[in-house]
């Protein structure tokens, strides 16, 4: 009989866990921006690699819950470039897993985050610059590896992703819907990495099956919630939950850094 792993009876990881998976599973119903903050929550109860492996399963099952509620709404344009790159993407971050500076990227992922979000911001208040509704296929491509790249390190994926995705301007449901089916399956291709990087342990599995029932509800009520909301409301939300994160990822790099 495999025994509980100990943070199981930690109190400070339950509350950090349960926050991390509820933001997670409100992300992966529509709201976005709020899911990079789950992985920096629960890493301040584990490793970032035992967070990484806790998290893994949860998000599988909290993808293929978005996946059933907007399964006929996605882009398949942006599929194809997208997935494309992150199938290269994935690859490089389990090929290179030892040797990635998780500052410098964190570093460099926390700056164009920023930038993109506040650009936006700056438009949706009246800026003169008029955003480019359709990037280049090329720089989806690319935003494709740095999503598949950063999403195999530290599931923080979705920056890449809105990047090129997000000023298309698509309709809501098929921007939520895309986002699912995209990181459901980028998720998936990262699984044989994982198990082959050994971080599936027996503990960690166990963790993740005491947390999937509230992976599962936050999800549903992701799902629920965006329904709610209005395309414009939506959007500018989105924005914000994005510069939020940016800013965390530039506090993560510099207190790596100055460690």
């Amino acid at each position: 009989m495999i025994p509980d792993p100990p943070v199981l009876h930690d109190p400070w990881f339950w509350l950090l866990g349960l926050l991390a998976v509820t933001l997670i599973g409100l992300a992966k119903g529509g709201f976005s921006g709020i899911g990079m903050l789950g992985m920096p929550l629960m890493a301040l109860a584990v490793s970032p690699v035992q967070a990484a492996a806790i998290l893994l399963p949860l998000l599988v099952v909290q993808d293929a819950v978005g996946i059933w509620a907007f399964r006929r709404s996605w882009d398949r344009h942006v599929m194809r470039v997208m997935l494309s790159g992150a199938v290269f993407g994935v690859l490089l971050g389990y090929l290179f897993a030892a040797s990635l500076r998780e500052d410098w990227m964190l570093l460099a992922l926390g700056a164009i985050t920023v930038i993109f979000a506040s650009h936006q911001l700056w438009i949706a208040r009246g800026g003169r610059t008029v955003p480019s509704r359709k990037l280049p296929d090329a720089v989806g491509l690319v935003c494709g590896v740095g999503a598949g790249l950063t999403s195999q390190i530290a599931h923080a994926g979705a920056p890449p992703f809105q990047i090129w995705v997000y000023p298309q301007r698509l309709p809501r449901d098929v921007l939520v819907g895309t986002s699912a089916i995209f990181f459901g399956a980028v998720n998936c291709l990262k699984v044989p990495a994982y198990i082959g990087l050994g971080q599936f342990t027996a503990a960690n599995l166990t963790v993740s099956a005491a947390l999937m029932p509230v992976a599962i509800l936050s999800t549903f009520a992701g799902v629920r919630l965006v329904r709610r909301v209005s395309p414009d409301r939506f959007y500018a939300l989105i924005y914000w939950l994005t510069l939020m994160v940016g800013l965390k990822l530039l506090w993560d790099a510099v207190g790596l850094l100055i460690l």
